[in-house]
């Protein structure tokens, strides 16, 4: 194709909106307006509307001309035909959400792949290579919890024995092989990139963050992904009355573990990093007895794996002292000093720093600049990700970048979690222009 009939390719805006809320039927989560789609979701990976929304997928793409291939980790590839042969171009992201999730979060950039190939079709272009859309698994690690571990095992970076016997929260006993196998979503298919390469991979996704709002940008040329490490931190100290055992002879592991995550705020400020718990749980669970054991979850981030590190290594440091009694940024000069605590920290997921393949992201670039015309560079940035997704992974093993939009007031896992049909209209418009630059870019290089 020729510059200018790129240029000319539109996406139908109303038939991606359509789709998007259609399909949020299959795992409905909490109302938080008045408007018929002010409904978030809940559609926690393998579950009975994962299973609706998958075999929604299968069809639609099946009826676009797609030949559908399911691996191991029951990710999906739906492939539509090039002139030649070749791994294809994707564009790919999820659909499965959080507990508390919204509507754009993984859904919008599976939706825009699709729209992109019906766009195809309408238009009758056969692009050079094979393009496609794929739908990972388990990308938002909620029910089992690693992230993104389905394109991990796809890139190489977890075996399948692992991921298979990760098991649910909540105190389930299913593991991700026996939902895939209970829900039909366990292929026979290689989950490697060996087996099944990717020529690359473009990702649409809501920014999750205020960055594009605030500054009046349209689309988010991504550079890569700031690095992430998490924990699970267990505190030991021992199980006693309330009533009868004074605060010298206490040794609490709540009380603890509140001070030990409060300092991983602080530090994390210092050092420009962030630090989050998003789990927390405890024993023996009694109004009248002092905790002696507490596990929570540290999710640490930095856009710089040296950064990250330090972090971590003042944290175990400090943590230590800390539950030992010692003093560290004022958390032990109030209050009774205790009997102490031990501190124990398992690594439970670990994502260096990514960095995007240039050519992709020239793609994106020049994609958003046919979309928004002359007058398009104050409303195109290029950024970098606070948020893990698959394409972390992809990028690993085939040229890969993302393309922000807007989500309002930064929101994001969160029922409340919005896009507006302009900016997911946006966002479709620049992947499809992105792909068909791509498969311009291979063809001309042969490759």
């Amino acid at each position: 194709m020729t510059d200018s009939q790129i240029r000319s390719v539109r996406i139908d805006r109303e038939r991606l909106w359509r789709d998007i809320h259609g399909t949020c039927e299959w795992g409905m989560g909490e109302r938080w307006g008045v408007e018929a789609t002010d409904v978030g979701m809940k559609r926690l990976t393998l579950t009975d509307s994962d299973k609706q929304v998958r075999d929604w997928f299968v069809k639609t793409t099946e009826s676009l001309g797609c030949k559908v291939s399911i691996d191991a980790m029951g990710n999906i590839f739906a492939v539509r035909p090039g002139k030649k042969d070749g791994p294809p171009t994707y564009a790919g992201s999820h659909l499965d959400t959080q507990p508390t999730g919204g509507r754009y979060d993984g859904i919008l950039g599976v939706h825009a792949g699709i729209e992109v190939l019906k766009t195809l079709n309408d238009n009758n272009i056969s692009t050079e290579y094979p393009t496609g859309v794929i739908n990972w698994t388990n990308e938002e690690g909620a029910r089992f919890p690693i992230s993104m571990v389905a394109s991990g095992v796809w890139a190489g970076a977890y075996s399948l024995s692992k991921a298979y016997n990760v098991v649910e929260v909540g105190g389930g006993t299913a593991t991700q092989k026996s939902e895939l196998e209970r829900i039909g979503y366990l292929g026979t298919m290689e989950a490697s990139y060996k087996a099944n390469p990717i020529g690359a991979h473009f990702e649409l996704h809501i920014e999750q963050g205020p960055i594009l709002e605030k500054s009046n940008g349209k689309i988010g040329a991504v550079e890569g992904v700031q690095a992430y490490r998490w924990f699970i931190i267990t505190v030991k100290g021992a199980d006693c009355h309330t009533g009868t055992t004074d605060f010298q002879n206490r040794s609490d592991a709540m009380l603890t573990a509140a001070k030990l995550i409060l300092h991983s705020h602080n530090k994390a400020t210092e050092l420009g990093c962030l630090a989050s718990t998003g789990i927390l749980t405890l024993k023996p669970g009694s109004t009248n007895t002092v905790p002696g054991f507490v596990q929570f979850s540290l999710d640490i981030r930095s856009r710089e794996d040296a950064i990250l590190l330090k972090l971590e290594q003042a944290l175990k440091e400090e943590f230590a002292k800390i539950a030992a009694g010692e003093d560290v940024g004022g958390l032990n000069t109030l209050g009774t000093k205790g009997r102490g605590c031990t501190v124990d920290w398992q690594l439970d997921a670990n994502s260096p720093a990514t960095l995007f393949h240039e050519d992709c992201i020239k793609c994106v670039e020049q994609s958003a600049k046919d979309m928004l015309g002359t007058n398009a560079a104050p409303y195109v940035q290029r950024m970098t990700s606070g948020a893990g997704h698959d394409s972390v992974y992809t990028s690993r093993r085939a040229p890969t970048s993302m393309i922000f939009v807007p989500c309002r007031d930064g929101v994001s896992h969160n029922p409340a979690e919005y896009c507006s049909p302009e900016d997911c209209g946006n966002g479709a418009q620049v992947l499809l222009g992105a792909i068909l630059r791509y498969d311009q870019l291979r063809a001309e290089k042969g490759a």
